[in-house]
């Protein structure tokens, strides 16, 4: 196993050719006011797996390919189910 970072998020956008953008969210606790807090980070991906929006993915930091991707999708963690009628509204 090497040392490379691997992070986990959702896949976004899939618009573009062989690269997706993932979006990563990291929870932690404030250091004073201990509130929970929620930040999220979108990076881009090379992606050979040809992943789908909503899938959860694993990627590793890699060498620069191009001007704003470093990061490869090694993995689909799980995979987007989608229903027939998924994003429609019945009208009445």
């Amino acid at each position: 196993m090497n040392n490379r970072r691997r992070l986990t998020g959702f896949v976004t956008s899939n618009k573009m050719q062989k690269t997706v953008v993932v979006e990563i969210t990291r929870t932690f606790r404030h250091p004073l006011y201990r509130k929970v807090v929620q930040l999220s980070k979108r990076v881009k991906a090379h992606d050979e797996l040809n992943c789908q929006v909503g899938d959860e993915v694993q990627i590793v930091e890699s060498r620069p390919l191009s001007r704003e991707k470093r990061w490869v999708v090694e993995a689909i963690v799980k995979r987007e189910t989608k229903t027939a009628d998924s994003g429609v509204e019945a009208l009445s």
